[in-house]
Formats: C-alpha cells, sequence, structure tokens
C-alpha cells in the first residue's frame, strides 16, 4: 500500500497523508507523523509508511499550511492563524469515520517544528497520546509553572481555553532523539537568551538538557518518567540525512519505539 492525500469531509481546507495497514480493526494503533516547517508531510508519509504497516498502524500525515498554520509549532495562538491542535482533533474525527476504529490514543511523532507541536500539544492533551517520540526539536516548553506558554507552563492569554500539565506527559512514554551533528546555530534556530541560558544554545544540548530537567521535575513530583535521551549517529538537521538507514536510521527507531510501548493507565 501507498500513502495517499486526503482532504476533510468536514472541512476541504484541512487535509492529510494516509495509509491504514494491511490488516485492520477497531483497536488498530495509529501513528501520526507531524512535518517540520518545510511542511514535508509527503516525505514523512513515505518515510514511514513501511514502519507503520509493519506494526499494524495506521498512518497519519497531517498537513499544516504556512497560510493557515503559520504559527502550528506553538499550536496555533490567537490571531495566528488556526488551532493546529483542533485541526489534528479534526483530522483524527474524519480518520473514525473513514476507516470505523477508536483512535482514542494515538502515537504521536514530530521532526524539528513538529516536534515542538508534538510535545505541546500531549502537554495540552495527554489523555490523547499514547506515546510521543520527538525528533530534532529547535526548543521545548520549559516545566517552568511560572513562563507563559510557550516558553513554560503558565496560561496563555492567546490560548484561553488551554492548560498544561506536566504530570500527565511525564507519564507517557516519551524518546527524544536528536542528531549529533546538529549543532549549528543556523538561521531557524530560535536563540532567545533565555532559551540559550536554560537549554542550551544548540538543538542537541536543549534535547538533551530538556530530558534532564523532565527528569529532575518528575522526581520532585514523585513520578517515575518515562523519558529516553537517543543521539542519531552521523546526523544534523536534515530529515533526510536522519532517515538515511546509514546514518540516523530514524524510521528502524520510530518502529523500535511504536513496538516498545504498552501504555501505562493515565492519571491525570
Amino acid at each position: 500500500m501507498t500513502p495517499e492525500f486526503t482532504t476533510l469531509h468536514a472541512d476541504a481546507r484541512l487535509g492529510y497523508w494516509l495509509q491504514p495497514p494491511p490488516t485492520i480493526d477497531r483497536e488498530s494503533p495509529v501513528l501520526v507523523a507531524v512535518h517540520g516547517i518545510s511542511r514535508n508531510a509527503a516525505e514523512h508519509a513515505e518515510a514511514f509508511g513501511a514502519v507503520a504497516a509493519s506494526c499494524g498502524a495506521v498512518l497519519m500525515a497531517p498537513l499544516f499550511s504556512r497560510e493557515l498554520f503559520p504559527d502550528y509549532q506553538r499550536l496555533g495562538r490567537r490571531g495566528r492563524g488556526l488551532r493546529a491542535d483542533l485541526a489534528l482533533e479534526a483530522m483524527l474525527s474524519d480518520l473514525r469515520q473513514r476507516l470505523g476504529i477508536a483512535a482514542r490514543r494515538i502515537h504521536l511523532f514530530g521532526f524539528s517544528g513538529g516536534a515542538q507541536f508534538a510535545h505541546r500539544y500531549a502537554l495540552a492533551h495527554p489523555e490523547r497520546v499514547a506515546g510521543l517520540i520527538l525528533a530534532s526539536a529547535g526548543w521545548y516548553t520549559l516545566p517552568d509553572p511560572e513562563l507563559p506558554f510557550p516558553r513554560g507552563l503558565a496560561p496563555c492569554a492567546r490560548l484561553p481555553d488551554l492548560r498544561f500539565s506536566l504530570a500527565p506527559l511525564l507519564r507517557i512514554p516519551t524518546t527524544v532523539l536528536v542528531g549529533e551533528l546538529d549543532r549549528v546555530r543556523d538561521e531557524t534556530l530560535n536563540r532567545h537568551p533565555l532559551l540559550d541560558r536554560r537549554l542550551g544554545t544548540d538543538r542537541f544540548a536543549r534535547a538533551r538538557r530538556w530530558v534532564e530537567l523532565l527528569e529532575s521535575a518528575a522526581g520532585e513530583l514523585g513520578i517515575r518518567p518515562r523519558l529516553r535521551f537517543r543521539s542519531l549517529p552521523r546526523s544534523d538537521h536534515d530529515f533526510t540525512t536522519c532517515i538515511a538507514p546509514d546514518r540516523g536510521d530514524l524510521a528502524a527507531r520510530v518502529r523500535d519505539c511504536l513496538a516498545s510501548v504498552s501504555p501505562a493507565p493515565l492519571v491525570v
């Protein structure tokens, strides 16, 4: 089977790449792969199609267009395009209707800007996420209840209906991946002094430091976190490099994460 692009019955502005597994039933798992700012959803669908099929999972690769979702990495704050978290919910509702599956919780993967979206979606909607795989995010929301979202967990005036919960996120099986060569401060990296000071000055340092911060926060909350940090060998910030079998082998790592997840009951 090959992925096909489809638009929503209820809203033709929204669309996603879809590949069902060879056999499907109501409880089939769903892998959602979220692109970075290059909006290469088709490339994600192609890269993870075989992985999803081997795990018996439905593959969805949503497209967050630049025109409609300029702020999708931060969930779509008021005045900055459509809400990306609500758009994903609409896509999942469409998926359920098309395939007749439950899709109560999803396995959520994101690369670069997609990893930013993925961990923030999980902070806002932890009950919807069975497993989280974050690759090469430029920066992360800090586990700081005093800083307003997206830098921290305090309420955001531009997302007035959302609250961000750290404890439920810490109970989600989460793998943080980053290329071992992803240490360049390029023009797309958020260089705010606060992020440099508290997370580090490049994507590799920020990924490792964020995991350390979450592990420390989990200890303070008395939670045993389900966190893993892994570097991608001989890989920089290029998706093609990260996915190459002789380098980052990202597809195999996503497959291993899917195969290892047995979600614990969520306590909110």
